[in-house]
């Protein structure tokens, strides 16, 4: 038999957290943000889930061919724009719009000859200071682009650093709000983060703020972008993806008797451990704190013990006294009977965010789409 793990992607979770995103911003157009491979999950995997969306934004000009290949048809946004001159020949054939955040696209877009003219979105650095025109610089990138043939329509984009939580939003959004305020075109602000906290029409907005497109990411998949402050439950979320293994050893120890790589774990009383096949090379952990990380032996939530190695990682069966080979280990998602262990609680126990986990989901584990 094959090695007993499996992720498994939840459709309905994904169309539930699409729903989830229109109720806070219920008049703005959605950009369902599936980029490195949508967030670990598979694009072709979450495409059915997600096909409700306005558009599909990423980065990959492959990502996108794949898009058009699965039947999508609507506006793809490459969120980074393109790399080089004849990536913009592709964005034609492809019909994609694209993000200009630099004098070097621009240069590129006057030398590109098309019949068609593309549909851009213009970055502001309002503050994030990765990609971006500078405020100073941004309405003479505007001008140029206006006046290229190459350039049918500009939109306007920024993107914020602290909508999950710091102060810096408002600054950020006023020195949009200032150099943007009398130009023309649609706006796109809102990450997952500034969706749920500041679009404020469900749940625990904060603030009025507006944007005529919106690009969720993390949220589609279910998990929180202000963990610890806000959880998957406050916000309404469920998980689009399960991780799931068994039991395949189990182990007695006694007092003092220690576990895996270096003996980080000392049995403090007589114990049963279970060895459950996950490890690093599945994209795991590998290193927690000293209360190991959350995990469910059917059903019933419990911890790991000692170091995480490449195939193997062990738990704590205490809580579980009847869990035995082959019982069922969720390591992050839902368990098969329907109890949630959240990525971000995952995560934050290895000193991470669950976007990383999701992300790092190894190819050697087999993916079923439920």
């Amino acid at each position: 038999m094959p090695r007993p793990i499996q992720a498994t992607i939840h459709t309905e979770a994904l169309r539930h957290n699409l729903s989830r995103v229109r109720q806070s911003a219920p008049d703005a157009r959605v950009w369902a943000v599936v980029k490195a491979n949508a967030y670990g999950h598979g694009l072709a995997r979450v495409f059915e889930g997600l096909r409700g969306a306005d558009g599909f934004a990423l980065l990959d000009l492959d990502e996108a061919a794949t898009l058009r290949g699965l039947g999508w048809r609507g506006p793809i946004l490459l969120l980074e724009g393109v790399f080089e001159l004849r990536d913009l020949e592709l964005c034609s054939r492809l019909d994609l719009w694209h993000t200009v955040h630099c004098n070097a696209q621009i240069d590129m877009l006057a030398t590109h000859k098309t019949h068609v003219p593309h549909r851009i979105f213009l970055k502001l650095n309002s503050g994030m200071n990765r990609l971006g025109f500078a405020p100073a610089q941004f309405r003479a990138a505007w001008a140029r682009l206006n006046v290229l043939p190459q350039v049918e329509e500009i939109s306007l984009l920024t993107h914020f650093s602290d909508a999950d939580g710091g102060a810096g939003i408002a600054q950020q959004l006023a020195v949009f709000e200032r150099i943007t305020q009398d130009l023309p075109g649609e706006r796109s602000l809102s990450n997952s983060a500034a969706i749920l906290r500041h679009m404020g029409h469900a749940g625990h907005g904060e603030a009025g703020l507006s944007s005529d497109w919106i690009r969720p990411g993390v949220v589609l998949y279910g998990a929180s972008p202000d963990h610890p402050a806000h959880s998957v439950a406050d916000w309404g979320l469920q998980p689009a993806m399960s991780l799931r293994s068994r039991i395949v050893a189990t182990q007695t120890l006694d007092v003092g008797d220690t576990v895996g790589y270096g003996s980080t774990f000392c049995a403090p009383v007589p114990m049963r451990i279970g060895v459950v096949a996950c490890g690093y090379a599945d994209g795991y952990m590998r290193s927690s704190g000293p209360q190991g990380t959350p995990v469910l032996v059917n059903g019933v939530r419990t911890r790991s013990v000692g170091r995480v190695s490449m195939d193997l990682m062990t738990v704590d069966l205490t809580p579980v006294p009847d869990a035995d080979i082959g019982s069922e280990v969720t390591l992050w998602g839902q368990s098969s009977d329907g109890v949630l262990l959240p990525i971000d609680e995952v995560a934050a126990a290895g000193g991470t965010i669950g976007y990383e986990l999701m992300c790092a989901l190894a190819a050697r584990v087999p993916v079923v789409v439920a």
